[in-house]
Parts: structure tokens; sequence; C-alpha cells
């Protein structure tokens, strides 16, 4: 047994293994339109997230060490979790993260692609689910048998795959609790379902942001009336809910008013912000399909880092109440109602902040409107505990393994629910928080795509951050 892989017999390794094992069964995967429950009610008997899972099972099966528990778990109620796992041949325990479940189609996909249709061209590999996440399973359990072909000392490696990550992860707690008794106690976790600001470089992310989402509804009649005959008497709903939104965010700014969404930034992170900001430069704001002479809201990128992970900010994702503009006629409408997505702070409550709206926004409404706020779901985000030890040195030498230039640890601004249940269930462990999501991949959009190099690249990550782990004991 040796401590340390061989990089060059590593990278033919990592290539052969995806070429022979991984692409065949990714491909697979990408024709099961394994929607995630949010976006099919009915997939218990549709059976496609059972369909992913059972290939997914098979190929652990073949490509697993000998000795790995391989089970599907099933609980009353909830999507399947499969489950794996490997008997370390060194000191530690390790959680390798993934999932199955996928967004829904999104129109727009190239007359040549579908969400639905394997297609490689080049280095991409196009699809639904291939970048967001379903490589992640195949990439984290074959940097295991990397280290198990080498002889390469790791820690027991546990996979956890769920299948309901798309819908916030409803089902993982309970997971969780039905496995407390095989989890142990991991000293790090990992997980491959987050982004990167290019493909060149080893991409680490230190905090993620929460959210806070809801329904703004704003009454002022039973129906609508003649605008000829009503504007002027009757206050207009909309005008309502904008004098609502002006309490919560500066128009002029989009700056969030309340001090208890915002959060104070740690000097750490805006070291980091600044020294990514000077790798990245404007390929941050550059990569957004910009209308005309629109800009972004800063010249900084430094600045702009820090807005997407650690400054809250509110989006209108969609109204009721409107009618097309084909079909509008002159009508003073009865009610307005706007569905509100605010991005938090890694640090700030989700549940806490979506009251915080519910108040704000509906006391004492203009005119004695009838003003609701209805909850749609809150999560809260995740700041990574310090990168220093064994996981620092391991990320160094990966990064200069397999992309010859030295990390970068940058925040990301969307969330992933589950970080923060992990890091709470495991106070101790580290975590390795990393992806695909770079410029093009589009996951949840039209023409999803996989960066084949990186997704190779951070094979070879994951298993030296594995051997690390065991090194240190």
């Amino acid at each position: 047994m040796t401590s340390t892989l061989d990089i060059t017999a590593a990278r033919k390794a990592v290539s052969d293994a995806w070429e022979s094992e991984i692409l065949p069964a990714l491909e697979a995967f990408i024709r099961i339109p394994a929607k995630s429950p949010a976006f099919d009610p009915d997939w218990a008997q549709n059976g496609h997230i059972d369909a992913a899972v059972s290939l997914a099972e098979d190929w652990c099966r073949r490509v697993a060490p000998d000795g790995t528990r391989v089970e599907v778990i099933r609980l009353a109620g909830r999507t399947p979790l499969l489950w794996v796992d490997v008997p370390g041949t060194g000191p530690g325990e390790a959680l390798l993260y993934g999932h199955l479940d996928k967004q829904p189609e999104a129109d727009g996909w190239d007359a040549d692609k579908g969400p639905w249709t394997p297609v490689r061209t080049g280095d991409w590999l196009y699809g639904r689910g291939a970048a967001d996440d379903g490589y992640a399973l195949f990439a984290s359990l074959q940097a295991v048998r990397l280290l198990h072909d080498q002889g390469v000392a790791h820690p027991r490696c546990m996979l956890l795959i769920e299948c309901a990550e798309e819908s916030g992860s409803p089902d993982l707690p309970a997971h969780l609790d039905a496995l407390q008794d095989r989890l142990g106690t991991p000293g790090l976790v990992v997980c491959l379902d987050s982004g990167c600001a290019d493909y060149e470089r080893l991409w680490v992310t230190t905090s993620l942001r929460g959210m806070a989402a809801g329904d703004l509804r704003v009454q002022v009649l039973e129906q609508g009336v003649h605008s000829g005959d009503a504007s002027g008497v009757v206050p207009s709903s909309f005008r309502i809910a904008r004098a609502l939104l002006d309490r919560l965010e500066d128009a002029d700014t989009g700056t969030i008013r309340l001090s208890s969404l915002r959060a104070e930034i740690p000097e750490e992170r805006r070291q980091q912000a600044e020294r990514a900001a000077a790798v990245i430069g404007g390929q941050l704001a550059g990569k957004f399909p910009w209308a005309g002479s629109a800009t972004a809201l800063s010249d900084d990128p430094a600045e702009l880092i820090l807005n997407r992970t650690w400054r809250p900010w509110l989006e209108i994702i969609g109204a009721d109440g409107l009618p097309p503009g084909a079909e509008a006629g002159n009508v003073l409408r009865p009610e307005t109602t706007l569905r509100l997505s605010l991005r938090l702070p890694p640090t700030i409550d989700g549940e806490a902040a979506t009251r915080t709206l519910g108040e704000v926004l509906s006391d004492d409404p203009p005119h004695g409107a009838n003003v609701t706020f209805r909850p749609g779901g809150a999560a809260n985000g995740w700041n990574a505990p310090a990168f220093e030890g064994w996981l620092a040195d391991s990320l160094e030498a990966a990064a200069s393994n397999w992309f010859d230039t030295p990390p970068v640890f940058m925040g990301e601004g969307g969330s992933i629910p589950l970080m923060n249940l992990l890091g709470a269930r495991f106070p101790a462990a580290r975590f390795l928080v990393t992806g695909v999501l770079g410029p093009g991949a589009n996951a949840h959009g039209p023409n999803e795509c996989l960066h084949l190099p990186m997704a190779q690249r951070l094979t070879g990550v994951v298993a030296e951050a594995l051997a690390a782990q065991a090194r240190a004991g």
C-alpha cells in the first residue's frame, strides 16, 4: 500500500475510464427523463427516477472495488437513495454526494440536440443532467477506483446519491436519519454540484447563498373595471406592489434596505474575491447575454463577485394578473401577484428572512389594499470551514497536477440546501465543493452540457483529496 498517486499513470487511467466506462453510462443516463418530483409529481408511477437509479446501481456494482456494498434505500413516500459503501484501506471516513434527478426540458435546444438525446461534440457532452449533476456519481466512484487500482490508501468512502435535489432535497433529511448508524463521522464531504468560472483551473467553492421566496398579492377590487371610469379613483394594484417593494429594495441601485437581510462579509472572503477577480477579470460579467447597451451593476469584478456571493438581491421571477399585451384591454385590473426570489448571504437564516419579507410587505399597505404574502420556500446558505492543513495542501497539489495552475477559491451565487444540512450533521468535517457548471454549461436551460476534460480533472482532484485524508490519519 502506498500513500500517493502516480500522476502520469493516473491521468491515463482516468482518461481511459471515462472513455470506456463512464461515457457510455452517462449517455444512457441522459436518455432517461428522470425529472425531479417538483416537475414530475407522478414520478413513482412514471418510473424514470427508478430507471436512473437502476442504471447507476448496475454501473456501481460493476466498477466498485471488491467488498463494496451497493444498496438502493427506499422509504415510504420518498424518492429512492443510492448508497455505495466502499471499505477503507486507510484511516478515516469520507462522504461523497451526488444526485440523479433532473430539471425539466426547457425550450430552445439546438436543432441537433435535445434534453434526452446525448450528443458529443469535441470536449462537450450535451444532454439534461450530464453536468447537473449526473457525472458526479461516476467521477466520485472512479476516483475511489483509481486509488484502489494503484494501491493508494484511502478512507472508507460512502457515496450518497439522492433523487430530489432539484426539488430542494426534501427527502434527504429522512434518508440521513435512516442511515444514521451507518454514516459514522466523515472527516471529508465531497460535492461536485457547484460551478467554475473557467475550465482551466480548479475552482473551490467557499460559500453558497440562501434564498427566501414567496408570492406578493395586492388586491384592490373584486373584479376588473373600465380604466377610463376608475383610474384616478381606484388605486393601481401594480403601483401599490411597487411601493411595497420599495420598502425592501432601493429601486435605483437594487440594494436591499433591511439590515436584517444583510451580513458582514468576512475579510477572508473579501481577499479571496480580490484574487478570483484578478484571474477572471471581465469574464464574470462577460458570460451573460447582454441586450443592447445594458451593463453590469459595477465595473469592478471583485465587487460583482461579492454581489453574487455575499449580498442579498431581489428578482421578480413571475407574475399573475397581467394579461399578455395582445389581450390587454382598457381595464383597471383588480389585483397583481408578483413572485419574489430573494438571494441571501450565506449566513442569513432563510426561514427568518421569509418571515421578514411577509411582515415588511404586508404591514399597513397603501390605501388599505388587501395584501398577502404567501411563502414559497426558504433555503439556508453555507459558508465553508477553513481550508487548512491536509485539505489545503491536497488542493494545491491537485491543482498543480491536474490543471498546472494554482486553485482559485470563490463563492457561488446559487443555493445547494443540502450543504448547510450536511454541515450541521458533520460539524467536524472538511468540505470539498467544486463542479463543472462554468461558461456554456447552461444547467437548467437549453443545451446543458458537460465539459469532459474538466470532469476528468475533477476525478483526479477527488482522488488526491481522499488519499490526503488517509495520509493525515
